[in-house]
């Protein structure tokens, strides 16, 4: 289909300036974003006859910016939102997850997904990294709703690893040729789930492949002091030693790291992915964001997974970035709010390796979402990139487009969807599972 946005403000986030202008998609990529308003002149300057239009949107003075990116995620914990809470992370994970997830299989995860994708939808939320139990059905959701997915394997020692690595090597050849929305990537749950010798192996297939590797890293203090009562090291340092980081990658949560970890950090041009609503309501500590942005780290933003958040809410992430930094180094300038901004959108698009969602630009994918500046918390307009992180909500997500797909408007779901099953399957799972 072929879309036509004017009387826009343009937020392309190849700067923090906004233009007043129009943007067209044609089918899954953006033809043109720009001050312009004239149809005939910009089709002789995207070298055009002419186009017809399936849909023109008025957008009333309001924002197209590009999607946020999700970068750390686990869709189908929906099953557990509020139902494992108020608990330190190692009780809360093998007294009440690990527990539950063992009773799941993949057509729960399935439905489970769907749900998830509803709610990153609302959010203005275009992609998002996820790792959990069955991809296969994980990716089946995405595909079948339109979400932009990354998976990530959560291989681990709970099962005989040589069986668990044949099985993500498979994967990696069948979900990378999935479909144009999906990808994967080689990853291992944590250092305290696998031995050395599946992290050997994990390292093996990185260097096989040249590919990057991501994992929980350096979530609580305890993760690390065990790592290095283990090793000798901090989990950093011995995934770095093993050559897991050789061709890049990264960690999720990342808050118990030292300068010699940032360091390699850098050096290798890894992704920290900042989790602070999971840090903050499991009490794992507050990342040091300032820090990773001195070394020129790249930093992307996730939400973890509902049964540790518990919403899937980017507007609240964001947030919290800043607030907790500024907190964190009882400096109110800390982490500026345009630099978390870029890690909504720029930086998880790199960490997720999907240069084409990073900006609204021609020949990018039409990953992009209208935010409505007519509610009160954006107004006055004084500096609309500063409100979407310090007043923004996902009440102010008007618009979600996917590949050049309208997936959420006004409030409302792609028809394709059926809302009320998704729904009534969710409570059928849990119901099942207690």
């Amino acid at each position: 289909m072929n879309y036509r946005f004017y009387n826009a403000k343009i937020l392309t986030m190849k700067t923090a300036d906004i233009m007043e202008g129009e943007l067209w998609v044609q089918d899954d990529k953006i033809l043109y974003v720009g001050e312009g308003s004239d149809a005939a002149a910009i089709c002789q300057k995207i070298s055009i006859d002419s186009i017809l239009w399936d849909r023109e949107i008025d957008c009333e003075g309001n924002l197209l910016m590009p999607g946020f990116k999700n970068a750390h995620t686990h869709s189908a914990m929906t099953f557990l939102r509020s139902y494992a809470d108020d608990l330190p992370l190692q009780d809360w994970l093998t007294k009440q997850v690990f527990p539950m997830e063992a009773k799941l299989d993949g057509e729960m995860i399935y439905h489970l997904t769907k749900l998830a994708v509803l709610e990153y939808l609302t959010s203005g939320i275009t992609a998002i990294f996820d790792m959990y139990l069955t991809p296969e059905t994980t990716a089946k959701a995405c595909v079948e709703m339109g979400m932009r997915c990354v998976q990530v394997a959560g291989t681990s020692g709970q099962e005989n690893f040589e069986q668990s690595l044949k099985k993500m090597e498979e994967r990696y050849h069948v979900l990378n040729e999935l479909d144009p929305l999906h990808s994967y990537f080689i990853g291992f749950h944590a250092e305290y789930t696998c031995s050395r010798a599946l992290l050997e192996q994990v390292a093996a297939m990185a260097h096989k492949y040249q590919a990057p590797v991501f994992t929980h890293l350096a979530e609580t203090k305890s993760e690390v002091e065990g790592c290095i009562e283990r090793h000798g090291m901090t989990p950093t340092k011995l995934f770095d030693s093993l050559g897991i980081y050789d061709y890049g990658g990264g960690g999720y949560h990342c808050v118990w790291m030292d300068e010699e970890d940032m360091d390699i950090f850098a050096k290798r041009d890894l992704s920290v992915v900042t989790n602070p609503g999971s840090n903050t309501k499991l009490a794992s500590g507050i990342a040091p964001i300032s820090e990773y942005l001195k070394r020129g780290i790249n930093v992307a933003i996730g939400t973890d997974g509902p049964a540790s958040n518990n919403c899937l809410d980017m507007f609240r992430e964001m947030f919290l970035v800043t607030g907790l930094a500024k907190l964190k180094e009882q400096d109110a300038a800390a982490v500026d709010a345009l630099e978390v901004l870029k890690m909504a959108t720029v930086g998880g698009s790199k960490a997720m390796n999907l240069p084409d969602t990073d900006v609204l630009a021609e020949g990018k994918q039409a990953d992009l979402i209208m935010i409505d500046l007519h509610q009160p918390n954006m107004q006055p307009i004084n500096n609309i990139a500063k409100n979407l992180v310090y007043s923004g909500s996902k009440q102010n997500v008007k618009m979600t487009m996917i590949q050049g797909k309208i997936l959420y408007e006004n409030g409302q779901f792609a028809k394709s969807y059926d809302v009320d099953e998704i729904y009534r399957k969710a409570n059928e799972i849990i119901r099942d599972l207690r």
